[in-house]
């Protein structure tokens, strides 16, 4: 993927409710017959993939993530849930492996692809839409949701603003943002240059307001920031942020939906 932070999978699991909600709205324009092998592409704390494996009594999930703890987090869930057990033919229904998607290589193909809020993170959109075509057998199906175009322009903007001041500014001055928000139309085509039959894509604004907002900005939000600085400076500096974003905060998510079909 990206090496551009690390994350804390139980953090995560716990405030991530607006990504769940997100989430299974993507989850619900998957269509599945209840048999199919799927993978989940940035699995993150398993929050949906828990709701996958629910729709799949005869299936099986293969739930991906570049993070270790968030792989951590995802495999407690689903063994709280007991979704990680083998069903009653003995097959596993789910298996959590780190994995970066960059490199991604699996055994077979899979039926479906379903990923959400993960591709942002992801410089190279070119060998990714490749690596899950790979991944797909043909006429097997993508459906995915990221940060897309506009993406928490106002809450970046308050940031910049934050950033551009003393004892911040110094620490920034060759740091380079790392999300990669797309376009729909770029990415239609770099779908269909990947390889992809057909590709639907449009973006969707999704503002959130986040129960447990302090932490949520400062875990994912504004997560890259706050690692890259001494940890003396992060909590003034999600202090300082509050202060610029006012009450209530609003997270201003603009998300990129993708439907592809292989």
């Amino acid at each position: 993927m990206s090496a551009t932070r690390t994350w804390d999978g139980d953090s995560y699991d716990r405030i991530s409710g607006p990504m769940e909600a997100l989430g299974r709205e993507v989850l619900g324009r998957l269509e599945l017959e209840g048999d199919e092998v799927v993978l989940d592409a940035g699995c993150g704390s398993g929050r949906i993939t828990q709701a996958l494996v629910e729709r799949l009594p005869r299936g099986r999930v293969i739930a991906v993530d570049a993070s270790p703890s968030m792989a951590d987090a995802a495999r407690r869930r689903l063994r709280r849930s007991r979704l990680g057990n083998a069903s009653a033919d003995g097959a596993r229904r789910v298996e959590v492996r780190v994995l970066d998607l960059l490199d991604l290589e699996l055994e077979r193909p899979v039926d479906a692809v379903l990923s959400t809020a993960t591709f942002h993170w992801i410089p190279d959109h070119d060998r990714l839409f490749a690596r899950l075509h790979e991944a797909l057998r043909p006429g097997g199906h993508l459906v995915a949701q990221c940060g897309g175009e506009g993406n928490i322009d106002a809450l970046r903007a308050k940031a910049s603003a934050v950033l551009a001041r003393d004892p911040w500014a110094e620490h920034f001055v060759e740091w380079r943002t790392p999300w990669n928000y797309a376009g729909p139309g770029e990415t239609r085509e770099r779908l269909l240059g990947a390889g992809f039959a057909g590709a639907e894509c449009w973006l969707q604004p999704a503002p959130q307001q986040p129960e447990h907002a302090r932490e949520f900005l400062a875990t994912i939000v504004f997560g890259p920031h706050v690692q890259h600085l001494p940890a003396d400076l992060r909590e003034p500096f999600i202090d300082a942020v509050l202060g610029e974003v006012g009450e209530p905060v609003v997270v201003d998510y603009v998300r990129l939906n993708i439907d592809a079909s292989a």
